[in-house]
Order: C-alpha cells, then structure tokens, then sequence
C-alpha cells in the first residue's frame, strides 16, 4: 500500500525508519518524493500547486535543490550525464515520461531571461560564451534522451522563466515530456 505525498512527509518525520517502510512496499517514487521534501522548508511542502510553489520561489543565485541533485546528496534516477548536463526523472511528472535536463554549472544562469549574449559576434567573455554554448547543449541532449527514451512521435520541450512563467527553482532547466498526446494551448 502506498501512501499520498503529504501523508509520506508526516509519516517520514513522525516515524523512524519510514523511508524503509515505503520503500520495502514498493513505494520508490513516493519514497523520493518524501526524501526530497525534506530538504524544502514546510511551507513549501503544503503548496497546493506548481504555480503557487513558483510564486511563492524566490528568484536568486544561491543554491538549489538541483545543486544538491548535482552533488550527489540527494538521490535520483540519471537518465542522461556527460561533463556539462545531467538528465533525471521528474519526482513529479506530467506525462508518462518527465525528464529534467540541466547544466552541472550555473553560472549566473538561474533562467532564460538572464542568459547572457555577447554584444557582437566576438565573444568578449567565457561566460558569455557558455551561456550560449549551455542553452544549445541542453537542447541537444533533449533531444538525444527523447530519441533514447523512444518518444520517435514527438514529445514537449518546457522553459519555465519566472514566477508568471512558473518556475519554482533558478537553476535553468528543461523539462522533456513524452509519451502522450499533449494539447494546445499548453498552459
């Protein structure tokens, strides 16, 4: 029997050993997920929605969730690495398949809109040119995991970049999703 997501928080920070419980019923994703809320603060936690988790995120440079992810102190499922990104599976996913592509490096890059070009076609910084060279590589291996992962019938590619835009966590990062007809609008 699997628990919902809140009752798994109530049940990891009341209980010792509830992760295991989960996990020994089969429970791995809920088990993530009350793994990953622990290092949210409570309110986040409760959030209703990914737009009121967004609008209540501060944006900032300092570290995020994925830094962790990135540093190995939070476990997850790699889809995809190489020196630049690292590809891992949703813990909350809006399709049969929900792949988050990020760079290993933020540098500054917490969104879109803070990408950075160089004034003319000498790139005058390296980096101004990883901002650049970082945004095509992570469409690039989009792309490659969704051909891995089998979504040859096309799949969705999602920037979110602010709060109006819903991003919850400034660390750029694209979400591949796949694997069932999407619609339109989106959003």
């Amino acid at each position: 029997m699997c628990m919902t997501w809140l009752e798994i928080i109530g049940w990891n920070k009341k209980q010792n050993g509830g992760m295991k419980w989960l996990q020994r019923r089969g429970c791995y994703m809920n088990h993530r997920v009350a793994l990953l809320s622990s290092h949210f603060s409570p309110f986040s936690v409760v959030m209703a929605s990914e737009k009121e988790a967004a609008l209540a995120a501060i944006p900032s440079d300092s570290p995020t969730i994925f830094d962790k992810i990135i540093s190995r102190e939070i476990p997850h499922h790699v889809v995809y690495e190489d020196d630049k990104v690292l590809e891992f599976r949703d813990i909350r996913p809006q399709g049969p398949i929900h792949i988050l592509v990020i760079p290993k490096v933020k540098d500054g890059l917490t969104g879109l809109s803070k990408a950075i070009a160089p004034p003319n076609p000498q790139r005058t910084s390296a980096s101004e040119e990883s901002h650049i060279d970082i945004l095509g590589r992570l469409l690039y291996v989009a792309k490659l995991v969704a051909k891995q992962e089998g979504l040859d019938d096309g799949f969705r590619i999602v920037i979110n970049d602010g709060p109006q835009g819903c991003q919850a966590v400034y660390h750029i990062h694209v979400h591949v999703i796949g694997g069932r007809q999407m619609n339109w609008p989106p959003g």
